[in-house]
């Protein structure tokens, strides 16, 4: 799968200051075909279906080591099938899911998601004796450090590094990853609080964060935030040491905490990880260590992994798709044949697609709103593995989030999934628009990519323009979409709540405050209604708020339009017959990383 701005899929539970949050998820399912079984595609009965409450976890709950998988077996290589360069390694720039995938194998944080067997997530200390202690109201967090946290060189882990990995995201050295810690600390403006980061000596006040010794960190706030665990469990705040720190050359060599260290990179080409012995399973609740390693082939598409893993044969055996999908072109192969079908998992995702609009490019909303008539919605789900790939879309909130509205369609998608060409060309003449005007679209260039940029190309021209396509590396597609000054009319890209929450979605990606270089709000819509109702449903107890945050939903889509709904993500992947341990996680929406062997090391 294209990498996605990603995460967390599931419900939880948080009984604090801010009042309690029951939200939905992905299904899951312990053999890899979920609770409707094998093969079977999901629908958004399912996604509802998945409210079962999480906790943060204690403790108890944060002690390793991590359940053991049963019939497991130490040793062994497992092979990860890449169509591409990750697309970062340092913690601080990870918010695309395929380094989120490589994350939770070499890098650690302060919390984690902590998954069963049944796809239930707690959230529990992964660094941290526990998911955090809140006083003042929810205002204050802290956490006090596990005995035995090194890093790979045996390097002793001190709250010291847990502020240095916070400091350094203030600095220009990080240009990507998430914000939400770092704007709840310090504002919007947080680079400005620090400029330099931790880099020339200089330190955030006591009053915001504080290191009262080596094994314990306080958060201070000016709100409650319920929230903190969760977003402490993205990849982003993980731990960067700071003795190892090299700044802008750590993307390419960081240190590993996690239970696998990288022993060779090739830019493009390969990773190799192996064993990293200075972890120690007693402190880590989550993962394992049971292969000797992973070799990263970064350079096979979506159509030769799927061949590779049908045919089942040598490395295949051992090897496993990472966040790549099977090849559409493929897939009735993979669902009629019994012995692929049951190396197959699969799940409803939280992600989007969306054409996203440059509002500072296309100004006028009768245009944005000719073009979201005129897209073929239906014919992209179908080049992207059909129902296995995803379900039309009506809104820019996933079927995984409360309060999800089957029914609501404003341009008509429902009736007319691949478009209506003549209201288009009715807007674009009410525009004043000329045959023939150029639309720069920017797609990325993998399979997927390719096969939505033909069918929108055909759609576009047909009702008058003249598309100029321009392609985009995979691995950079978010980082050149993501600058300002980009020269791109439109382009697609998918968004997946960070964790369980409308706030997560909306507050990132339409949060007029939010507009900069790096940053995940791709159509610059800055409008002050929506920017209002941001704040309001941030500061309401979760029932009120829902009802805010959907105000401001049916304001983004149907008043604004920044970004056309395409179609709701569906995940299907495969694996080799002498993988196992293998399952949909609903923490990741791919397959689970943390509970892999060989049958046969």
């Amino acid at each position: 799968m294209k990498p996605i701005r990603t995460r967390t899929v599931r419900a939880i539970a948080v009984a604090i200051a801010a009042g309690s949050l029951v939200l939905t998820g992905c299904s899951s399912g312990n053999d890899g075909g979920g609770s409707k079984g094998k093969g079977d595609a999901k629908s958004q009965t399912d996604a509802a279906e998945q409210q079962d409450p999480v906790s943060y976890g204690d403790a108890a709950a944060s002690t390793g080591p991590a359940k053991e998988v049963p019939g497991a077996k130490p040793g062994g290589v497992i092979n990860v099938y890449q169509q591409s360069d990750l697309t970062h390694m340092d913690p601080g720039q990870i918010y695309v899911s395929d380094a989120k995938q490589f994350s939770n194998l070499v890098h650690r944080g302060l919390t984690h998601f902590q998954e069963d067997d049944k796809g239930n997530l707690t959230v529990v200390g992964d660094i941290a004796t526990d998911s955090g202690q809140s006083s003042d109201g929810g205002k204050t967090w802290t956490y006090k450090l596990k005995d035995g946290i090194k890093d790979e060189d045996g390097n002793a882990i001190t709250s010291a590094d847990v502020r240095h990995s916070i400091e350094r995201l203030y600095s220009k050295v990080i240009f990507d990853g998430p914000t939400f810690v770092q704007s709840w600390l310090s504002g919007n403006d947080y680079r400005k609080a620090l400029p330099d980061g931790p880099y020339k000596g200089k330190h955030l006040p006591d009053s915001v964060l504080e290191t009262p010794d080596d094994k314990t960190i306080v958060f201070h706030f000016d709100q409650p935030r319920p929230d903190l665990p969760q977003a402490l469990t993205m990849p982003g705040y993980s731990i960067v040491p700071e003795k190892q720190d090299t700044k802008e050359k750590y993307d390419h060599a960081p240190k590993a905490l996690g239970p696998y260290k990288i022993a060779e990179y090739k830019a493009g080409k390969s990773i190799k990880l192996v064993k990293n012995d200075q972890w120690d399973e007693k402190t880590d609740p989550v993962r394992h260590q049971y292969v000797d390693g992973f070799n990263f082939s970064n350079t096979i598409d979506a159509a030769s992994q799927t061949k590779r893993l049908l045919a089942d044969q040598g490395e295949a055996k051992n090897a496993i798709q990472f966040t790549d999908s099977v090849d559409p072109a493929q897939l009735s192969t993979v669902i009629n044949d019994a012995s692929a079908k049951k190396r197959t998992i699969h799940g409803y995702q939280p992600y989007v697609w969306q054409m996203t609009f440059n509002l500072d490019r296309l100004k006028d909303k009768k245009v944005r709103d000719a073009i979201t008539y005129a897209l073929p919605n239906q014919s992209m789900v179908q080049a992207d593995g059909g129902r296995y790939g995803g379900e039309v879309a009506g809104g820019l909130l996933a079927p995984t989030l409360p309060g999800f509205d089957p029914e609501y369609d404003p341009f008509g998608k429902l009736k007319k999934p691949n478009g209506d060409p003549a209201k288009a060309k009715e807007l674009l003449k009410e525009a004043g628009v000329k045959e023939g005007t150029k639309l720069t679209y920017a797609y990325s260039n993998t399979p997927r990519g390719q096969a939505q940029m033909l069918l929108i190309k055909d759609a576009l021209n047909k009702v008058g323009f003249d598309v100029q396509a321009k392609e985009i590396d995979r691995a950079s597609f978010y980082e050149q979409v993501g600058k300002l000054d980009n020269p791109y009319d439109i382009y697609m890209t998918g968004w997946g709540q960070d964790w369980p929450s409308p706030s997560t979605v909306i507050t990132p990606v339409y949060d007029g405050e939010l507009v900069a270089d790096g940053a995940s709000n791709y159509s610059h819509i800055n409008d002050a209604e929506v920017n209002d109702l941001i704040k309001k449903a941030l500061n309401q107890e979760p029932e009120e708020a829902a009802k805010t945050w959907e105000k401001a939903h049916h304001r983004i889509v149907e008043e604004i339009n920044p970004a056309a709904p395409v179609y709701y993500s569906k995940q299907i992947q495969l694996y080799g017959s002498n993988i196992g341990g293998a399952r949909y996680s609903t923490e990741s929406s791919y397959i689970d990383i943390n509970n892999l062997y060989l049958k046969q090391p």
